[in-house]
């Protein structure tokens, strides 16, 4: 039996993430006991509801309307995925072209409207393209992770997916998703020019995931989570990083802009009743972690 305390832990297989699971990193403080759930996200779900991992990846809008709504996590500055959004917003172009500002009044579908994903897409549609979220008809799939957030979308027929409802000409377009049918096309057109002139004005990549823990966990035991931190911090350094910028960034202040950003979108489209700032999500670990 390995030294050291068993954590039951939840997250996605990444590059970074690889020496984890493969035991290249080690410790004598900490063992990983991994639930493999893929994707991955669907597994939040039972740590928001049922409390069932003591390390768990989360996505930041799932985490943002926890916070919102009392639920005791305590939010790890390690991010697992990030990534430029603009290319996961497509529509049928059979029905003729479209582009953001063609959004309004529309019918758009949605795996959630809870979705990370979702927020930074309706963000950017907002605020950079003058798109009326409230006048879109939002068409979703999936429950919310958290059960308290009460949802007001309109629910999909029972069965029915996301892509061939856009391909067969039921939604205008749908957020979050990609399609290699030659009738999907890019709502953003180029959409990697576009990302790239976003993040020149916002010096950000969006982050999707971090990893929280339970906050009793790490305020009686701040030590776990600071090695728990080490080690996926070592996976990072082992693998390297992927790309510049870099879309995992590590620690308090890498990880601020695009948190202070995405909880500000969270906050416009109320998926949260109230404003919730980077310091605050970091309430209970910044004295572990500093910057």
């Amino acid at each position: 039996m390995p030294a050291g305390k068993t954590l039951k832990t939840l997250i996605g297989d990444y590059p970074h993430t690889a020496p984890l699971k493969s035991g290249a990193v080690r410790s004598d403080r900490v063992n990983f006991a991994f639930t493999e759930i893929v994707p991955v996200w669907d597994g939040f779900k039972g740590m928001i509801r049922e409390d069932r991992y003591d390390v768990s990846e989360m996505a930041v809008v799932t985490y943002l309307i926890a916070k919102a709504h009392g639920k005791q996590l305590a939010l790890l500055p390690a991010a697992m995925i990030g990534r430029f959004q603009h290319p996961y917003a497509i529509y049928n172009a059979d029905k003729g072209p479209m582009r953001p500002s063609d959004l309004n009044g529309k019918r758009v579908g949605i795996r959630s409207f809870t979705t990370t994903t979702g927020a930074w897409i309706r963000g950017i549609l907002a605020n950079d393209y003058g798109v009326d979220l409230d006048s879109i008809e939002w068409v979703t799939f999936e429950d919310p992770h958290v059960a308290e957030y009460k949802d007001t979308t309109k629910r999909a027929p029972e069965g029915r997916k996301i892509v061939p409802m856009l391909l067969d000409g039921e939604l205008d377009a749908v957020l979050g998703e990609t399609s290699n049918d030659p009738r999907a096309r890019s709502l953003f057109g180029d959409p990697q020019a576009e990302a790239a002139n976003w993040y020149a004005k916002q010096k950000a990549v969006p982050i999707n995931h971090l990893v929280v823990m339970r906050t009793a966990d790490v305020t009686a035991d701040p030590d776990t989570a600071r090695e728990v931190y080490r080690l996926m911090l070592e996976g990072k350094r082992i693998a390297g990083t992927p790309a510049s910028p870099d879309p995992i960034p590590f620690g308090i202040e890498a990880n601020r802009p695009s948190l202070a950003l995405i909880a500000e979108y969270a906050y416009q489209q109320k998926l949260i009743p109230n404003r919730i700032s980077v310091d605050d999500m970091f309430a209970e670990t910044r004295d572990i972690f500093g910057q």
